[in-house]
């Protein structure tokens, strides 16, 4: 959602390094543009306004005048801002000292509420809580139906004493709620209330109404992150008319320009506390402001990426991965296979490579990569027999059809995939055996043998570039070298790693996507320990 600004604030960024000292022009000509990024973003002008005024004078202080490094004082001041403008702190659930701990949600029909209390009653339910959905919305027509096809696939109660379609009186639902939630042992309750296309009178009303029958614990503004500036309008007119405690931001995986995320904290002094970025139940979790902030100026977000790997990965898994890795044993492709399945449970490639610092340059390359291509050569393993997997060497030529078939792919894509693997497996070899391929005096990695093996000793000198005998001659042959250099250096573009079209292998057989660039190579994929 935050690309545009994103690579425009970098684009600001970029323009400012390499100056040893900022001038009143520089401060001004970057507050501009960061201006009409913000606007472009569809971010609220009285947010515009504060935002650029703080940073103008943070900028003409003496924290960048006497920094070492004017530009990165700059992207330091606007990444504080930017942190205290969508909340400051990470804002968590309050939950009630005698349970149950009332939830309520609130906003407009097509917000996408119903989806986002199943989530949220999974996200509870990971925190060792027992939470209990509640079916309030009578008038939308289906909403009991698919409130409890939520709960069920997120694994939650839901509490339905009405059919909905018109007939029942959410309030009393509400009500009869709480009872039940204190004779089943229910330690959260989460009340699903009706929207409308609009702000109107009768749903105002009749969210009041449940708020002062149930007297909630959080009152939680559910806003459709997409809709623009009127998400801002909104939220205020809720505020004004109901009330509430905090703020849930759905459709966060959407192509708006994300505008709303930045106002509404501004605008309503309230906090945003969840986040909803997907269609899956697992798609959620609590809006940390200053990750975000790191993500809109393309600094990463590696903290989300560890938590989601250890929500993820079985920590019995991973540590067999790595006694399998640290053994004298060679890595085979059910090794591969495994590694791969375990990187394929944190979601989609891209979203994982997103989060690593400086890939908002990288973005069509990011873009390009199918996960499909994972799925083949899933497929192409599992089409092996055990001692095919374990000995890759006796895949002969019948045996290379026949799996082919078995995969329902060509012979060229099995080709092309025990040929990587062998080259994994040569690396994996060396860097046991103490060194990284193409990198002398690289020690082995700790814990996998390194250093067992001695380096042989080379006696035979290489041949370097010739230089002068002449000492003025050969300085000026060492600066004109520096200089080609540096200017390599600066007109390089950025790559991937190896696997990713940074190096090494860059494509795939036609059954992995057709010969695209940039394809996952996840041989040398290493999991975080717990």
């Amino acid at each position: 959602m935050f690309e545009t600004l994103s690579d425009r604030l970098t684009s600001v960024f970029s323009s400012l390094r390499g100056k040893g000292r900022l001038s009143e022009e520089d401060i001004n000509a970057t507050a501009r543009e960061i201006r009409l990024a913000l606007l472009e973003a569809d971010v609220a002008l009285p947010v515009v306004r504060d935002f650029i005024a703080r940073i103008k004078e943070r900028s003409r202080g003496e924290e960048v005048s006497k920094a070492l490094n004017p530009a990165q004082q700059v992207i330091k001041i606007v990444n504080e801002e930017l942190v205290e403008i969508l909340g400051g702190e990470t804002r968590q659930v309050r939950f009630a000292k005698n349970p149950p701990t009332v939830i309520m949600l609130a906003g407009l029909q097509g917000a996408g509420k119903t989806t986002l209390a199943g989530k949220l009653a999974k996200w509870l339910a990971a925190q060792r809580n027992t939470p209990l959905l509640v079916a309030a919305d009578l008038q939308r027509p289906n909403a009991v139906t698919q409130l409890q096809v939520v709960g069920e696939r997120a694994g939650a109660p839901v509490f339905a004493p009405e059919p909905g379609n018109g007939v029942g009186d959410p309030v009393e639902v509400a009500r009869l709620s709480i009872e039940f939630a204190e004779r089943n042992n229910h330690n959260v309750v989460v009340i699903d209330t009706a929207g409308r296309l609009g702000v109107d009178t009768e749903m105002m009303k009749q969210a009041a109404d449940i708020r002062d029958a149930v007297s909630p614990d959080e009152i939680i503004f559910v806003v459709d992150a997409m809709i623009g500036q009127d998400a801002v309008n909104t939220a205020q007119a809720f505020l004004d008319g109901v009330g509430y405690d905090a703020v849930a931001l759905t459709k966060l995986d959407g192509d708006a320009r994300g505008g709303a995320a930045l106002s509404i904290r501004h605008i309503t002094g309230r906090p945003i506390m969840f986040a909803s970025t997907g269609e899956k139940l697992d798609d959620f979790d609590l809006f940390h402001p200053d990750r975000m902030a790191s993500r809109i100026l393309d600094m990463g977000d590696v903290l989300t990426l560890i938590e989601q790997a250890q929500r993820t990965f079985d920590e019995a898994e991973v540590q067999k991965m790595a006694s399998t890795m640290a053994s004298d044993e060679d890595f085979t492709l059910d090794d591969f296979l495994q590694q791969m399945q375990m990187v394929r449970k944190l979601g989609p490639i891209g979203n994982l490579l997103g989060m690593m610092p400086g890939m908002g340059q990288m973005r069509d390359q990011i873009d390009s990569i199918d996960d499909k291509a994972l799925d083949r050569i899933q497929a192409i393993i599992q089409s092996m027999t055990p001692g095919e997997r374990a000995n890759p060497k006796m895949i002969n030529g019948s045996r290379r059809l026949r799996i082919a078939n078995g995969s329902g792919t060509q012979v060229g894509d099995v080709n092309g995939l025990v040929t990587r693997f062998f080259e994994a497996q040569k690396m994996m070899r060396k860097m046991k055996n103490g060194g990284m391929p193409g990198i002398p005096g690289m020690p082995g990695m700790p814990g996998m043998g390194g250093g067992r093996k001695k380096a042989k000793v080379q006696t035979k000198k290489k041949k370097g570039k010739q230089r002068s005998g002449n000492p003025m001659k050969a300085r000026q042959q060492e600066l004109e070298r520096e200089q080609r250099r540096q200017e390599q250096a600066e007109n390089a573009p950025p790559q991937l790693p190896p696997g990713l079209g940074g190096g090494g292998q860059t494509s795939l057989p036609p059954a992995f996507g057709g010969n695209q660039p940039n394809m996952p190579d996840l041989s040398n994929f290493k999991f975080p320990e717990k």
